[in-house]
């Protein structure tokens, strides 16, 4: 299996970083920022998301079906991605979307430093891949995932999204 690496950017974009746009957040003056590297490994891809200018607390961050990130509120973004049709949730016991991710904490400076495997993903060619026609997203959300609530967790508004392509 080859090893691929992509990164994901908000608001930065140059040879293999794309853009990952913050919202500006009620209150905030910045936006959210950032970088999220993904990479192939044989248990799934592994990503580690640094973030700035997060909403300090838990939020809910997800892989997204479609590569689009269309500002304000990134809903071009689309649903989770759920390449086998389950149900939202980590206590779901159908199983998770295979974009479900746990959720990630933002220190009181508003800092995001986290790597977390996402298991039903591949960059790999294949119908679990991200690097599909149309890409995927990774999107951070207002609030923590509940794990339960059908379709998105609870999560809230979302407040940054990079395009996977």
């Amino acid at each position: 299996m080859s090893r691929k690496t992509k990164i994901v950017s908000l608001l930065l974009s140059a040879c293999c970083i794309v853009p990952l746009a913050g919202a500006v957040v009620a209150q905030k003056i910045k936006p959210v920022t950032g970088t999220a590297t993904l990479k192939q490994t044989e248990k799934g891809v592994l990503i580690h998301a640094m973030f700035q200018n997060v909403p300090p607390g838990w939020h809910a961050m997800h892989i997204h079906e479609v590569g689009k990130c269309d500002p304000p509120d990134f809903k071009t973004a689309g649903g989770h991605f759920n390449p086998t049709h389950k149900m939202h949730g980590y206590m779901n016991p159908t199983g998770a979307h295979a974009g479900d991710l746990p959720n990630v904490y933002a220190d009181a400076s508003g800092k995001v430093d986290v790597e977390v495997l996402a298991p039903d993903v591949t960059l790999e060619p294949g119908p679990n891949s991200l690097l599909d026609n149309d890409g995927s997203a990774l999107v951070l959300h207002e609030k923590a995932d509940d794990y339960t609530t059908n379709p998105a967790g609870n999560a809230g508004k979302r407040i940054g999204c990079a395009v996977i392509h």
